[in-house]
């Protein structure tokens, strides 16, 4: 918690201030009331003084006005104080969390991430405006009253002595029960958050297998699991308050027993008495809301420590210092040494230390404007391959390069804007097609954009659309079939200009027409690309299709993470094992009979032989 107010705190330190400096003054009224009510009923009440009864009544008035007005003053600062830091912390988080890479978030978890950035932030706000109303008034009055009522009469005092350690060990033992159920309780909603993420966002996968009930069920047990923890805790805090009133009261009624006794005796006033009687409730009330705070301080505190965890994690994955990269001239792929767009050299990668590869020593090389068909099972590595392009992930051994510069030496922002990726799940935010389609380059003319959408073949649902552009976007994008959220995703990508492509499976949802229609596009718009004097459209087309993948330049199998075998769709389907099963499970049988053919020639001691990686293949 003080670390967090170290680094948010700074703009809000005059509220902070001010705020508790107005808060001290309502205390010193509070403390003075009772004397003064002590002066009333001795030289106003006591005396047959109505004149005295008046006079220290206004008095009370204008010290009611008066500490009114400084807690107003003091709420106001509270608020601003502890909106303005919720505001900052969220923002904050927001930003890191973008910044961190997919080793990072896959730690953390979605879920776990929005309950710190809501949950855990709300406990902080609530201890900061508490922290600003409340830590003076309460300590300080308890003190001060304490002090006050020992000057009234040491005697009596010695009941102080006696109620005040008994509540503050009911207190300790409480408290020292219930700080650890309130880490649990964090833990506990985290996982209501994910059940309702998984359980909201695949509500249709749900319902079409019927597992309504056992969505349920799995909720109502995560509920019950906090609400568990939740019951325990409030069982522990609910004997704060009656143990601490029973002790409160008794010290109340032995205070008027013996101070009866000395009223008889002349040694005290009755006036006194009721000042002894409100000190010793201010004090023990106080002991009960200072134990109240430490409750709430408690739960920001575990609160606060999961916000550090999110904005101490140092992002595994930075440009600090790199410097632009010079891309090749447009004449690179006609040179006598032409520039590969893309390559792999002895790259691998898991996820977490003593986790198996995901990528396991691959190498491969891509020149410029050529394409790249990954192909393989699941499971197999393929969108873990090209995640590691635009550096969603650091190969763990050997390198990537892009444009001939190992992508760890390029800023991000360029990098990203060299390669545009078109995810294998269709991710649109709501807005427009027009606020999708602009995320690459806001400035994108609707020439480019219809550009873009043409080539993605979306354009035809789009201008059936009666606002066309400016269609209206739902969030997730759930008002368009999973096809066209395919082809809307696949334009963005194609928006400003990319040089290398890299579609992970992102055509599942398209027919073969309209898949076939679509590398057609990408062709040209790389040859015009060349033609018109610029850097040819490299590509890298992941998908478990073989029709998809067998005009690439290049195919890349890969079995388990390894390179199963390299090379052309004839080379591959003569030589790799794995492949020609591939190929034995989608193609037609003429299409089979026309490839053993190819298989023939591509056999010959003439043909070139294919680079295959594993036996078997």
């Amino acid at each position: 918690m003080i670390e967090l107010l170290r680094r948010f705190g700074g703009k809000f330190r005059r509220y902070m201030v001010i705020g508790p400096a107005c808060k001290l003054i309502e205390v010193i009224f509070d403390l003075l009331t009772p004397l003064v009510i002590a002066q009333m009923i001795d030289q106003g009440i006591g005396a047959h003084d109505v004149d005295a009864v008046i006079r220290y009544g206004v008095v009370l008035a204008a010290m009611a006005v008066i500490g009114i007005s400084f807690t107003l003053v003091c709420q106001k600062m509270a608020a601003l104080t502890s909106q303005g830091m919720g505001t900052d912390i969220r923002g904050a988080l927001y930003q890191h969390i973008n910044k961190l890479s997919y080793a990072e978030l896959d730690r953390f978890g979605t879920p776990s991430l929005i309950t710190r950035i809501t949950n855990d932030v709300n406990q902080v706000q609530l201890a900061v405006a508490l922290g600003v109303r409340m830590l003076i008034r309460w300590p300080f009055l308890a003190v001060g009253s304490m002090c006050a009522a020992l000057a009234i009469d040491l005697k009596l005092g010695v009941i102080f002595l006696i109620c005040t350690p008994a509540i503050g060990l009911v207190f300790w033992v409480v408290m020292a029960r219930c700080i650890p159920y309130y880490k649990q309780l964090q833990a506990k909603l985290d996982r209501i958050a994910l059940i309702c993420r998984e359980g909201l966002s695949g509500a249709r996968v749900v319902r079409a297998f019927v597992r309504e009930d056992h969505e349920r069920e799995r909720f109502a047990q995560a509920a019950d699991d906090q609400a568990h923890v939740a019951i325990a805790v409030g069982k522990l805090s609910s004997i704060l308050n009656p143990v601490t009133f029973l002790v409160m009261n008794l010290g109340v009624c032995a205070i008027l027993w013996v101070g009866g006794i000395q009223v008889n005796v002349g040694e005290l006033t009755q006036g006194q008495v009721m000042a002894f009687v409100n000190y010793m409730t201010q004090t023990l009330t106080s002991i009960v809301y200072v134990a109240n705070l430490v409750v709430v301080f408690t739960k920001a505190s575990a609160s606060a420590s999961r916000i550090n965890e999110v904005l101490n994690c140092e992002p595994s994955i930075t440009d600090e210092g790199n410097q632009p990269v010079a891309l090749p001239e447009p004449g690179a792929m006609v040179a006598a040494a032409p520039v590969s767009a893309l390559s792999f050299d002895h790259a691998s990668f898991s996820f977490g230390a003593g986790a198996a590869n995901a990528v396991d020593d691959v190498t491969l090389e891509l020149p410029l404007g050529k394409t790249l068909g990954i192909i393989g099972g699941t499971g197999s590595g393929k969108s873990t391959l090209v995640s590691l392009i635009p550096r969603l992930y650091d190969a763990g051994a050997g390198g990537v390069s892009v444009m001939g510069a190992n992508v760890r030496t390029w800023p991000l922002d360029q990098l990203r804007h060299v390669v545009a990726t078109v995810p294998q799940r269709a991710s649109l935010v709501s807005g427009t097609i027009r606020s999708n389609l602009t995320w690459r380059d806001e400035t994108a003319t609707d020439e480019e954009l219809w550009a873009a959408l043409d080539m993605a073949q979306a354009s035809e649902f789009v201008r059936n659309k009666p606002q066309g552009l400016d269609a209206p976007v739902e969030a997730g994008g759930k008002n368009f079939s999973g096809g066209q959220r395919q082809r809307l995703t696949i334009a963005r990508a194609l928006v400003g200009d990319p040089q290398i492509l890299i579609m992970d499976d992102s055509a599942s949802a398209l027919d073969f027409k309209t898949d076939a229609a679509l590398r057609h596009a990408i062709r040209e718009r790389s040859t015009r690309g060349a033609a018109e004097g610029g850097l040819p459209l490299t590509t890298v087309i992941v998908s478990q299709r073989v029709s998809t993948v067998r005009d690439a330049d290049i195919i890349c199998v890969l079995d388990h993470g390894s390179v199963a075998g390299l090379g052309t769709h004839d080379e591959l389907y003569a030589t790799c094992q794995l492949y020609r099963e591939i190929c034995q499970s989608q193609l037609r049988r003429e299409e089979l009979e026309g490839q053993q053919g190819s298989a023939a020639l591509a056999s010959a001691p003439t043909a070139p032989a294919s680079a295959c990686a594993k036996e078997g293949c």
